[in-house]
């Protein structure tokens, strides 16, 4: 009996010596992308957003960590051209929407992470606009060496009320709505 503890002990030793250590993949910014698609009752427009550096973190294969900063002075639609390109980059980047002059970077940090289905997490996160935090929750699917989400963003949450019915309510057809939503392709 005595014995065996001696064995049962020894296994737990030499076991605890192998435990798992957190692994930390930095993101290629440069392969990366955040699309954003932002809707008004008119219609919509798109476009991108940089991201200017961020890691997962896992242990083993489990995705356990995350945190993104995104370069909110790249912000620009892809939808337009010309001087209807400027006039739109140019005030999502005023004080109406972005300040992006006042805040250069916005932020997210993964809190909580919970197993879905094999490669696919739900994440809770702090998202930081304007200097603002407040959670998100999506699905993200993690592959080899990449991966995925797509998620609503409501923009009235971190002060950004310009053409929202919410707070505009004779603003009729030149409405835009509170919500954005954010596809992000993760390459590490």
């Amino acid at each position: 009996m005595k014995n065996l503890k001696s064995i049962a002990l020894a296994l737990v030793v030499v076991l605890s010596t192998f435990s798992v250590t957190a692994q930390t993949k930095k993101v290629d910014a440069a392969k990366s992308s955040i699309n954003w698609l932002a809707k008004k009752v008119t219609g919509q427009h798109n476009g991108t957003v940089n991201l200017k550096d961020g890691a997962l973190v896992f242990k083993g294969k489990k995705l356990v960590g995350g945190s993104f900063t995104a370069d909110m002075t790249s912000l620009t639609s892809t939808d337009l051209t010309g001087e209807y390109l400027g006039k739109l980059n140019g005030h999502l980047k005023s004080e109406d929407f972005f300040s992006t002059e006042k805040f250069p970077t916005a932020t997210l940090v993964f809190k909580k992470i919970g197993s879905k289905s094999p490669n696919v997490y739900t994440v809770i996160a702090d998202l930081t606009i304007k200097g603002i935090t407040n959670p998100v929750t999506f699905d993200i699917t993690v592959a080899e060496n990449s991966a995925t989400t797509k998620f609503m963003v409501d923009r009235t949450k971190y002060d950004i009320k310009y053409g929202s019915k919410s707070f505009f309510e004779s603003i009729g057809d030149k409405a835009i709505y509170d919500e954005f939503e954010l596809n992000v392709n993760l390459t590490f």
